[in-house]
């Protein structure tokens, strides 16, 4: 995970208590959109996740055109957080 910061050039590592898990951090919402969303679209995810992924990068987009500074676009941004990770209704 630590050499995530050094291929992307941006982040920070930071090991959970206990040191059983790390966690990669991006503070610049530059960094998101120029960085790490393109490279996840060259390197598609696979399984459930890669739905979340697209979720992630319809937020990200709601954030570009400045929705998320109106109670419409934090209440979209709120409806499709709720619908990822645990919360994705999975169809067989």
């Amino acid at each position: 995970m630590k050499s995530f910061t050094e291929y992307f050039d941006c982040g920070s590592c930071l090991e959970r208590t206990g040191g059983l898990a790390v966690d990669f951090s991006v503070d610049r919402f530059s960094d998101l959109t120029d960085k790490i969303i393109p490279f996840f679209k060259k390197y598609y995810i696979f399984g459930v996740k890669s739905k979340d992924f697209q979720d992630f990068c319809r937020v990200a987009d709601l954030m570009r055109e400045n929705k998320h500074r109106t109670p419409e676009g934090i209440d979209q941004i709120r409806q499709i957080k709720a619908g990822m990770n645990k919360g994705r209704v999975i169809m067989d």
